[in-house]
């Protein structure tokens, strides 16, 4: 097995372990030099991933796979985690364990690296476990806010919960299927009860990584309460991980009609309960958190068809591109606003603050869908897909969610634009002011670069 292979992999590592050792001989005022070393050892995996993006084969002893699902999601990860630990410094200058958090970031996108790119079950675990135990410790990291604290807790229960299921699902199908590597389960699962519920359970865990219902309910709780930078980085980075994860498993079982009526039902109460539970939100990082979880379900819609559908994986990585850029260009805006959340204090906020008010609302246009942004491309190409794929009722309710979602945006967008500020609105500034113009700029480039950027998507990837 060359080691080449995991040659990005193994550059993030060996970069968080680096972080680590600077950020215990520098004195705190100078942790910010650790985001700088997480910036450049994330460069060089990107290059290194980029290099790599047209290799075809299974490798680290069949575990892992190299294909272009694996070289998307390697870039996306890799990219979205730099944009977050640019909004870093100045959110967390005051920490005195600073320059440690670059480290968690770190760690907890090599886990979700490892996830995108599973072809074993147990790979999957390794990476589900080492995202999530690194998303702890980010959703909690401000150890003196009550609110971080019980966003972090929550998220532990409800990932301890899940994850225990993950293992015993992968138990039960390797005990009927004798197997646990992608290779040899590709078309073999047997349609028993215990099979059947071990991919269930399966899917349960990777549903947490989602934010989906039923293991949906640390989203809005991390959003509101993580800080900011983390609260960007878990409802987006883990998603694109476990999206590809879950698309490999049910791929693994076309012939399963069961396994993707599961994932378009649980699509269809996802995008709904998210969206209906962000409608009378208060909470401006609630509104987003419950935005996230609506965003899964439509992320699902083509997981679901898994197999059926050709356009299906290019349609989910190109969804997760976009959401995730716009995600971030959201929670830019709130951090450059040193984190407010009430909808009040965003009144009138255009005249006093208008850069980051224009940001959100371009934000909240793209997740919505509005044309010609990307995320109207990107929930265009699920919709296709879900028809091709015989979810004729699913995208039906993908358009219906799509338009409901747009009151609870624009009950932040309207007051800010239209509304009377009575307090000027103070900023944090700094590299949390450059990461909201430079994801916004990304997200305006996926927009005007998406007719090459779709042609060069994957359409297939290894089992």
């Amino acid at each position: 097995m060359p080691i080449g292979d995991l040659a990005p992999e193994l550059a993030v590592l060996l970069t968080a372990v680096a972080v680590l050792l600077l950020a215990m001989v520098l004195p705190q005022r100078r942790h910010g030099w650790c985001a700088a070393l997480a910036l450049a050892g994330l460069a060089v995996a990107a290059g290194i991933a980029h290099a790599q993006a047209d290799a075809y084969r299974l490798t680290f002893s069949g575990t892992f796979a190299l294909d272009g699902a694996t070289a998307w999601a390697r870039l996306l990860i890799i990219g979205l985690t730099a944009l977050c630990i640019g909004m870093s410094p100045r959110w967390f200058a005051s920490d005195r364990r600073h320059g440690e958090v670059y480290a968690m970031f770190l760690f907890s996108a090599l886990g979700a690296m490892a996830m995108a790119g599973a072809a074993d079950l147990m790979e999957i675990v390794i990476g589900v476990l080492l995202s999530s135990v690194t998303g702890y410790v980010l959703a909690a990291y401000h150890r003196d806010w009550a609110i971080s604290l019980e966003a972090g807790m929550k998220y532990f229960l409800v990932g301890a919960l899940a994850n225990a299921l993950l293992v015993t699902g992968v138990v039960l199908v390797m005990g009927t299927a004798g197997s646990t590597a992608y290779a040899e389960l590709a078309g073999s699962i047997p349609e028993s009860p215990l099979a059947l519920t071990g991919l269930a359970l399966i899917l349960t865990g990777l549903f947490f990584k989602m934010g989906a219902v039923p293991a949906h309910t640390w989203v809005p709780d991390v959003a509101e309460g993580a800080p900011v930078p983390a609260a960007a980085f878990l409802t987006v980075v883990p998603k694109i991980a476990g999206s590809i994860a879950l698309y490999r498993l049910v791929a693994l079982a076309p012939g399963i009609e069961a396994l993707g009526l599961l994932v378009a039902v649980v699509a269809a109460v996802t995008m709904t309960v998210g969206n209906l539970s962000a409608l009378w939100q208060e909470d401006v990082r609630r509104i987003v958190g419950w935005s996230s979880v609506s965003q899964t379900g439509y992320a699902l819609m083509a997981v679901a068809v898994a197999g059926h559908a050709p356009q299906a994986l290019p349609a989910l990585i190109a969804f997760m591109g976009v959401y995730g850029i716009a995600n971030i260009v959201a929670f830019a805006s709130v951090a450059e606003l040193r984190g407010r959340t009430s909808i009040t204090d965003y009144a009138g906020l255009l005249r006093s603050r208008p850069g980051p008010v224009v940001a959100l609302a371009v934000a909240f246009l793209s997740l919505v869908g509005i044309p010609p942004l990307a995320g109207f491309f990107g929930k265009f190409a699920l919709f296709t897909a879900a028809l091709e794929g015989g979810l004729a009722w699913l995208a039906i309710l993908a358009v219906a969610n799509t338009v409901l979602s747009l009151f609870y945006y624009l009950r932040v967008v309207g007051p800010a634009v239209f509304g009377a500020s009575e307090t000027e609105a103070a900023t944090l500034g700094g590299s949390t002011r450059g990461t909201k113009w430079l994801s916004l700029v990304l997200l305006l480039a996926a927009t005007l670069a998406w007719s090459p950027l779709w042609s060069a998507l994957p359409a297939v990837l290894l089992p």
